[in-house]
């Protein structure tokens, strides 16, 4: 019997029977553009493995103009068909079905050609778009068909048409992108004829046996996005028009609503779909912040959907369904959804990976192999870095000891864990731990690794992390003057008036901590009233004319920094605005190019620029120090003066705020090669 009996159930769609209900979502990894066709397909491959029952690939151009980037893949040949022929191949080799999803980006796209409905400007993207005409419209419908008919030939399962999230498709849905006054705008049936023709000559190009999802959006999160009614309405006629299955769209791009990032509650907007139950027949799936087999579990049980969709979960682990399976849910490698290597790296251009997991998307690189020699391996420091090292060397058939000198294992991801919008970090700790107890590693918790205690290993790795730097401000020792570690440790008092120094990320993970009494992302209601999201059905685009309404704030905070720049300027690039707007909401105040002065009873005394004017006090109670960090490379050192070549990774490596990303994937490297 098994735990998961919703999820693990088929799903019979008549031509076709899919094994499971979990689709592993669309995902633009970059991969597709490398050209290196064995990597993408050993990509699919390895998930298709791992037992989802049918993966969509990342947006594939229907034609130039429509492509997210100069240069972004599609189906334009029959060179591209036989590329993706091995693709395909390799999936269903390894037992799975795949779709490619059609993704026409109109106004999103990066390029000068771009076209919409009408020509009006992305705030998201640099080149206002063409307007289309009659002919232009029949050609973009023309070419997304033919790149069905191109994927049918390429051995694709099916297509997923990209209907959502404001690219071409929703943009002639809405008033707020269209603003035609012929056959293809003025009225909802006319703005909805655009998607309703394109699945009916995608279904006339392809064939009855052969599937076709529509990504529809349910709720925009846009001014003067769809009504519910619409949205109906549009469910409906996609179904007439040939669809096989609806899957759902949240929020626009450019939607100054958090969707997917880790402060959104898990599944934050299955309610969404559930309500779209009913009204078609045919299979619908729901999506966003699915990320444990427990959690999708129970959407489906609820009747929310009928089948749900993940797809960050199964870059941190592409064995997800096969774990749940078998009853080990507790070893699935977890998605926190942080972004830092999945869409931060798509929207800089880079390939997409996974902080948890940096084997995503390089299967054919980073090759984890049985060592040719065991050796004794020492990793001192069980923070990010070490415990990647430590269970990676373990998988390779190293004798591995793990020394910390903290009682438990994680290191600063046991602050991190604290922030409010942070809580996935506990299950990422959990994992580490679960994972430990599986392998062979010996852990000596509590203990302080000395050079001697290393003197007999064959490979020692220093991960010892990093130290607060030391900022040097006259009165930094007084009693109104605490560490970000006291402070999220809970080891000291904070009064309700604060200054932090220092606004890196630390800086305003520390400033969320002290302004946040309840995580709103443990209580979907609070968090949707932060945010202003309400029923589309009780308010046009699902926004609420009032917008967001955050708890008041528990503490009075100032942020502040040296640099004259905007503060979190170099936070993520998919997450920083989250972050600021979150602190903005909650009336912390941010101060750029100032000067420590000093610190007293008073509260801290600053200036501004190198002639230090404007001197003032900023009176608080207490003063928060998030002035960076230095490497802990004591150890290192001590080792290197006794003749040893210890590797040093992690923050002991390079001090970067709380890097874990680099330090797993740097870890996970070293490991690999010794």
């Amino acid at each position: 019997m098994t735990a998961y009996p919703h999820l693990l159930a088929p799903l019979d769609l008549g031509f076709t029977t899919l094994k499971n209900r979990v689709l592993m979502g669309s995902m633009h990894t970059g991969l597709e553009e490398t050209k290196d066709w064995n990597r993408v397909a050993e990509f699919y491959a390895e998930r298709a493995r791992g037992g989802v029952a049918l993966m969509v690939t990342g947006g594939m151009a229907p034609n130039r103009e429509g492509g997210v980037f100069p240069g972004a893949a599609g189906l334009f040949s029959d060179e591209d068909i036989a590329n993706h022929r091995i693709v395909t191949d390799r999936v269903h080799d390894a037992g799975g079905k795949i779709a490619m999803q059609i993704l026409h980006a109109g106004r999103y796209a990066y390029g000068p050609e771009c076209v919409s409905a009408s020509a009006i400007k992305s705030p998201i993207s640099p080149f206002p778009p063409t307007e289309l005409d009659e002919d232009g419209i029949e050609k973009q419908i023309a070419d997304i068909a033919t790149a069905a008919e191109r994927a049918r030939q390429a051995g694709y399962d099916g297509v997923e048409v990209m209907g959502s999230e404001g690219y071409f498709l929703n943009q002639f849905l809405v008033t707020h992108t269209n603003k035609r006054e012929d056959r293809w705008g003025g009225s909802y049936e006319n703005r909805m004829r655009l998607p309703i023709e394109v699945v009916k000559r995608v279904r006339k190009a392809v064939g009855d046996d052969f599937i076709v999802i529509y990504r529809l959006s349910m709720i925009d999160l846009i001014p003067n996005g769809s009504t519910w009614d619409e949205v109906v309405m549009l469910a409906k006629e996609i179904e007439k028009a040939g669809a096989t299955i609806i899957n759902t769209g949240i929020g626009w791009h450019e939607a100054r609503i958090p969707t997917i990032a880790t402060s959104v509650p898990r599944r934050a907007f299955t309610w969404v779909t559930k309500k779209l139950m009913g009204e078609v027949s045919i299979p619908v799936i729901t999506s966003n912040r699915i990320n444990t087999p427990d959690v999708a579990e129970d959407v489906l049980a609820d009747g929310c959907a009928d089948m749900v969709s993940m797809a960050r979960p199964f870059l941190a682990d592409p064995h997800f369904v096969k774990k749940a399976m078998d009853a080990r849910a507790a070893e699935i490698a977890p998605c926190i959804a942080c972004n830092q290597a999945c869409l931060d790296h798509t929207f800089n251009g880079k390939i997409s990976s996974c902080l948890v997991n940096p084997k995503a998307c390089f299967e054919t690189e980073l090759v984890v192999e049985p060592a040719e020699t065991a050796k004794t391996v020492a990793v001192v420091g069980a923070g990010p870095a070490g415990l990647a090292t430590a269970l990676t060397a373990d998988e390779r058939g190293h004798k591995v000891t793990l020394f910390d000198r903290a009682d438990r294992v994680g290191g600063q991801l046991n602050m991190a864990k604290q922030v409010p919008g942070k809580e996935e970090f506990f299950g990422l700790v959990d994992w580490f731990e679960t994972m430990l107890s599986k392998s062979s590693v010996e852990v000596k918790l509590g203990t302080d690794a000395s050079a001697e205690m290393l003197s007999e290993f064959d490979e020692v790795i220093i991960a010892t992390g990093v130290l607060p730097r030391d900022p040097q401000i006259d009165g930094q020792d007084g009693p109104n003057v605490l560490s970000y570690i006291d402070v999220l440790r809970g080891k000291a008092e904070v009064g309700k008036k604060v200054a932090i120094i220092g606004a890196g990320g630390i800086g305003f993970d520390v400033a969320e901590y002290l302004v946040t009494d309840d995580s709103p992302t443990e209580d979907l209601d609070a968090w949707m009233e932060e945010w202003g999201v309400t029923d589309p059905a009780a308010k046009r685009g699902g926004l609420v004319p009032e917008g967001p309404k955050p708890d008041a704030p528990v503490r009075d905070v100032t942020l502040l920094q040296r640099k004259s720049e905007k503060l979190g300027k170099r936070l993520g690039k998919t997450t920083g605005w989250i972050h600021r707007a979150a602190l903005q909401m909650k009336g912390v105040q941010m101060v750029g190019g100032v000067n420590y002065e000093r610190i007293d009873a008073e509260g801290l005394h600053v200036s501004e620029g190198e002639a230090r004017e404007n001197p003032r006090v900023i009176e608080v109670d207490t003063v928060v120090l998030c002035a960076g960090q230095v490497s802990e490379r004591s150890l290192a050192d001590q080792l290197i003066e006794r003749g040893r070549t210890p590797h040093v990774i992690g923050g002991a490596d390079v001090a970067a705020e709380l890097d874990a990303k680099r330090a797993i994937d740097q870890g996970t490297r070293l490991a690999a090669q010794i």
